[in-house]
């Protein structure tokens, strides 16, 4: 009996204290404005950067390298930062959720839009739905759950999920069999849905019947290709897609959306010459590990410090280093002679 009153006790405390933490941070957050509305239009506008998330020596946010990061994004002319995968939201501490959305609205500018994740266990995104609650973030990103979920539990989960948060969600579907095309349908055409995140990675990206089947039930301006700028081009022209997703956008953000303009406006051509200066940095992140260049090449290039590979992933090798560095050095260099 003393004992469970002890844990009862302890329990109370740590959520008081985490219930006024959050309440403080929401308070920092109303002071900031920065894009709280979107509508479909949003989505096209901009491509959507996925930024690895800067830290201390200690695994502490690093505001100020965030906010360079997030600097140099704008200035390349990005208005939509989705912090995700490669942010390692795997890994995060739910104690410091709070601080994670206060410090992304104190860092954006007002025109920009920023998307946090949630997830990817049910228990957990939804704690995380009642401290969004406390936010005024207009959608959030549903971590995707490989192996201990079915279809008919993800629509479930998200179901309940926007019903707690009362926000509609970005449905992320990266793995073949994760959810059906009905599911989908049924979440969208219920408005539980602001976006997709299309990121199933197939040999022949233009031969893909699950999207096909996808754009055919829910419409094309709602999903975004997910892996970057080397599908981009099939997606966008083939499918019908509206934007891509990108994390070597953080390299050189200029030269990513000249591609979102030029495949907008069919000039497909000029879309794939951009695409290939890109292709030493993604054959690294393909060979090696997506998050864990990504996060390194930030830093090599000199654009922000990063800091350290939150566990449970971990840095490059000093070898692969080397081959970062040398192509997120020259992409930069690139992107820097074609924007003067």
């Amino acid at each position: 009996m003393l004992i469970a009153a002890i844990i009862d006790h302890a329990t109370v405390v740590v959520r008081t204290t985490l219930s006024d933490h959050n309440e403080r941070n929401a308070e920092l957050f109303h002071e900031h404005d920065m894009k709280k509305q979107i509508d479909r239009s949003d989505i096209a506008q901009s491509v959507i950067a996925v930024p690895p998330l800067a830290r201390h020596d200690d695994f502490s946010l690093n505001v100020d390298a965030n906010q360079q990061l997030i600097q140099y994004l704008e200035a390349g002319g990005i208005k939509s930062i989705l912090y995700g995968g490669n942010a390692n939201f795997y890994h995060i501490r739910p104690s410091e959720y709070a601080e994670l959305l206060s410090m992304f609205a104190e860092c954006v500018a007002v025109d920009t839009w920023v998307i946090p994740s949630v997830g990817p266990a049910y228990g957990t995104m939804m704690d995380q739905a009642d401290v969004l609650r406390e936010f005024d973030f207009p959608t959030v990103m549903v971590l995707p759950h490989r192996d201990l979920a079915t279809p008919a539990g993800i629509a479930t989960g998200v179901r309940q999920f926007v019903e707690r948060a009362g926000l509609p969600i970005v449905l992320y579907i990266k793995h073949e069999g994760w959810i059906d095309v009905p599911s989908v349908k049924k979440l969208a055409d219920d408005g539980l849905i602001s976006t997709i995140k299309y990121a199933i990675v197939l040999d022949d990206p233009a031969d893909d019947e699950y999207l096909r089947d996808l754009v055919s039930q829910v419409d094309p301006s709602l999903i975004v290709s997910g892996i970057g700028e080397q599908p981009a081009i099939v997606h966008l022209r083939d499918f019908g897609l509206v934007s891509f997703t990108s994390g070597c956008v953080c390299v050189a953000p200029g030269m990513s959306m000249r591609i979102l303009r030029a495949l907008q406006g069919e000039h497909y051509d000029e879309a794939e010459d951009l695409r290939k200066k890109f292709r030493p940095l993604e054959d690294l992140r393909n060979a090696i590990h997506p998050i864990r260049v990504l996060h390194d090449a930030v830093r090599l290039a000199e654009i922000a410090d990063t800091g350290p590979v939150l566990p449970l992933l971990s840095h490059t090798t000093t070898e692969e280093q080397h081959a970062i560095k040398q192509a997120a050095v020259v992409l930069r260099q690139i992107e820097h002679s074609t924007m003067v």
